[in-house]
């Protein structure tokens, strides 16, 4: 049926009428999208299940990706694209007077995860397929995933994501590979012969019931597996409250990331962890047990990872399947969990390493906490042994302490590696952060730097760019991307920035003609668009870009003779619904946007705009835009980034600290090709250490800081004149946790030379294309090859079309 278009045609008209039961002419968008969406996922079906059937004749060591976040993106386009048969479609919608990205425009965005996190498991997925790894990934199926952001008079309003409203038509119901999860009751235990038997009584139930999407590689047979599980109701007992047993079972998968500042949210987010691991593993190991049968044998056809802390509880999940089910003893158990089991570490910051209360925990998941107990025990007897009478450098390590269980130790000591996301990262765990862990177990740390697929940030995104640099360098790095290093060769070429200049400017049109649409605001093409999209957090330190707008904005209104070149600003973010300071920046950044869009003057050179609801469909319009990529997060505090390889692999320069993945970008492009500022990671870690640094003192000694912070608390933004002093204080009273003041004055000095080298047109656009030569480096191709040599021990499988 995607043989050419005729054939499409006539098919997708066919079924069109038989699915929805009226005429093409009837039909709405929505209709056809979901009639091309079933077309297309059936045509799918086959390469499925050769490549499942494949797995089982081959019974090779496959690796299982459990992750909290996916987020994937829409996947129409991306699957035309990947099963090469795009262009026959586009051709043949064309021929009904129907636009494909009309289409595109009815699918829902799958709200599966929020931020990097999710978007770097989705680009691994993607790596797997196209590389013909035997991977899947393993994740839940949320009803309304975080929030859908609105904004309201400037605040940040959030409303439920109703992702499937009309419908998943990626997705396939397995009812019959359904599994049950266990909560609450208790534990007793018996001898059987000379064996300790443990019973769960008095359990809760829930029903895990698995949806699989397909993930397509690109132009290759493999089609591997996203496992997402729903939580439903198991059976009701006769005196059971039936209504409230069904409520609590179905907010299992209700919501990403429920709000945790009570205890009734912490369990609700424990109960989907243990809800994740629980069902993933059963799954897998009944998987495992269809084509082997000696259980021990199991780290040699499995590797399971965890993609951060969320999934940590699978070490003492496994452990119980493998002791209290398949009878294994406790040491034969553990040497199987740790060597099938890896983890990756995303951050250093405190309140992101996970630790659960004992009195939530232990009467939750009874066994899963004794089997923690007894990890913790034998650990701590080891460490013992090593360090002999040293409590404090042990407790510190343990596993339980002070009333907690920290998630942390629990992925280091349950697995056979840990790796960081970018070499500072890696290296500040190493040496820092989990130093005492690494003087224990150097063998298991390494490093693996993060990447992106070009195939959804290049190649979908960002046709026009594409198509120039396949008619300049070939298509070989489509399919090997480390190759685009080829068009280094051709960046000096006048032709090749003029056509690069064009594409940008196009992919700026498209991008003014949506914040028009969306936000009423008309912005020049020809000012530098300067983005920041990203998770709202401190430490990524939106406010700095903030303060920076603000002070532009007071130079040009008391300095009649100052000349800026025109920028505008772009950001993009939501904040998470709790987070009070994240959600002030919001409204502060809509304040400003308001002083500075309908000021006559300093609006013909700067305009300020917020996207609202920050997602990968509009990310997909954003960083082929975008002239100016801020990465501009405290030093050691952003263990990657991720945005800042897209926008480099979309020729926009950088402005970023020495900070995560930003060092490596800068080692690949040179020092003169990215803007560099503000304090190394080094220079904080001291700081931090010595805690001599002092905000105060740079408010009263830099009038440009004096004049942002006092405009946040006298009435400059609001006749509220306690709107913004909760930021205010976090700069001054709470000593500015995170440096802003400090880099302040480093951020405008790079800033003035951003704008300085944007009027240099020509050298501009080589450095942009520079950029673009380098970024085959950031695939995650490469990084998913890392991976699967040097941790997972898996090879390709198939064969490529």
């Amino acid at each position: 049926m995607f043989s050419n278009k005729d054939s499409f045609k006539k098919s997708f008209l066919k079924r069109l009428e038989s699915m929805c039961g009226k005429g093409f002419e009837e039909s709405t968008r929505r209709d056809q999208y979901f009639t091309l969406g079933n077309m297309v996922r059936e045509y799918i079906s086959s390469k499925w299940i050769d490549t499942n059937e494949l797995y089982r004749a081959e019974n090779k060591k496959q690796v299982y990706y459990l992750s909290i976040e996916f987020l994937l993106g829409r996947l129409l386009c991306q699957n035309l694209l990947n099963l090469g048969i795009k262009e026959v479609v586009e051709e043949g919608l064309a021929e009904l007077n129907i636009q494909l990205n009309e289409i595109e425009e009815c699918e829902s965005d799958p709200a599966l995860g929020n931020g990097g996190l999710g978007r770097l498991a989705a680009c691994f997925l993607d790596s797997l397929a196209t590389l013909n790894l035997p991977g899947h990934g393993y994740g839940l199926r949320y009803k309304h995933g975080l929030f859908d952001q609105k904004i309201v008079d400037g605040y940040q309003v959030e409303l439920p994501e109703q992702w499937l409203r009309h419908g998943n038509v990626w997705e396939v119901r397995k009812p019959d590979q359904a599994v049950e999860v266990s909560f609450w009751g208790r534990i007793e235990s018996s001898y059987e012969g000379n064996s300790l038997i443990f019973k769960h009584v008095g359990e809760q139930k829930v029903l895990a019931v698995p949806y699989d999407m397909p993930v397509v590689g690109y132009q290759v047979d493999t089609v591997n597996t996203l496992r997402l599980w729903n939580a439903e109701p198991a059976s009701f007992g006769p005196n059971q409250d039936v209504l409230s047993y069904k409520r609590d079972t179905e907010a299992i998968t209700d919501f990403l990331y429920p709000d945790d500042t009570h205890d009734e949210g912490k369990i609700l987010r424990l109960k989907q962890q243990y809800f994740l691991v629980s069902s993933s593993l059963q799954s897998i190991i009944q998987s495992f047990k269809k084509e082997n049968s000696n259980i021990r044998e199991l780290h040699h056809y499995v590797a399971i990872h965890i993609n951060d802390t969320h999934p940590a509880l699978a070490i003492p999940e496994l452990m119980r399947i493998l002791v209290d089910i398949e009878g294994l003893t406790w040491n034969e158990a553990w040497h199987v969990t740790t060597n099938t089991v890896s983890y990756t570490n995303h951050t250093i910051l405190a309140e992101a390493l996970e630790k659960w209360p004992i009195y939530l925990f232990k009467p939750l998941l009874p066994r899963i906490y004794m089997i923690i107990e007894e990890i913790n025990e034998r650990f701590c007897a080891e460490l013992w042994d090593r360090y002999p009478g040293e409590w404090q450098r042990i407790e510190h390590m343990a596993i339980i302490a002070h009333g907690l269980v920290k998630m942390a130790h629990l992925a280091i000591v349950g697995s056979n590696s840990i790796n960081g996301v970018a070499k500072i990262h890696s290296d500040i765990l190493k040496n820092r952060e989990m130093k005492s862990f690494y003087d224990v177990y150097p063998e298991k740390f390494n490093n693996k730097t993060n990447g992106i697929t070009h195939r959804r940030w290049l190649l979908k995104a960002n046709p026009e760019l594409t198509n120039l640099i396949k008619e300049t360098i070939g298509e070989d790095w489509v399919k090997q991307p480390e190759k685009l290093i080829d068009l280094k060769r051709h960046v000096y070429h006048p032709s090749v920035k003029e056509q690069f200049a064009q594409v940008k400017r196009k992919r700026k049109e498209i991008l003014a003609k949506k914040i028009a649409e969306k936000n009423g605001i008309l912005v020049d093409i020809d000012s530098i668009f300067d983005v920041q999209v990203k998770r709202l957090h401190a430490y990524k330190r939106q406010l700095l870009n903030v303060l920076h707008i603000m002070y532009l904005y007071n130079r040009i209104k008391e300095d009649p003779n100052y000349v800026i070149q025109p920028r505008t600003f772009i950001f993009g973010a939501k904040a998470s619904p709790t987070y009070y300071y994240a959600k002030k920046v919001i409204k502060l950044i809509h304040s400003l946007a308001d002083k500075v869009n309908n000021d006559p003057r300093v609006s013909q050179v700067i305009k300020v705009v917020f996207m609202e609801n920050y997602r990968v469909s509009l990310a997909e319009d954003i960083f082929p835009a975008a002239d100016v990529s801020e990465q501009i997060s405290t030093a050691s505090k952003e263990a990657s980034g991720t945005g800042n390889m897209k926008f480099m692999m979309n020729g926009a320069l950088t402005v970023g600290t020495l900070d995560g993945a930003n060092i490596e970008i800068m080692e690949e492009i040179g020092k003169d090709n990215i803007f560099t500022f503000g304090l190394t990671a080094q220079e904080v870690l001291k700081y931090e250490e010595n805690g001599r640094y002092r905000s105060m003192e740079y408010y009263h000694h830099d009038l440009r800081i004096r004049q942002v912070i006092n405009q946040l608390t006298n009435g400059f933004f609001s006749e509220d004149e306690g709107e913004f002093e909760s930021i205010a204080d976090s700069l001054l009273v709470q000593n500015d946790q995170y440096f802003v003041l400090r880099d302040f004055a480093s951020y405008i000095d790079i800033q003035e030379k951003v704008g300085i080298a944007y009027q240099n047109r020509e050298k501009w656009l080589e450095q942009a294309l520079i950029n673009v030569s380098h970024s085959g480096f950031f695939s995650s191709d490469r990084t998913i090859s890392q991976y699967a040599d040097g941790i997972w021990n898996i090879e390709p499988l198939g064969v490529k079309m």
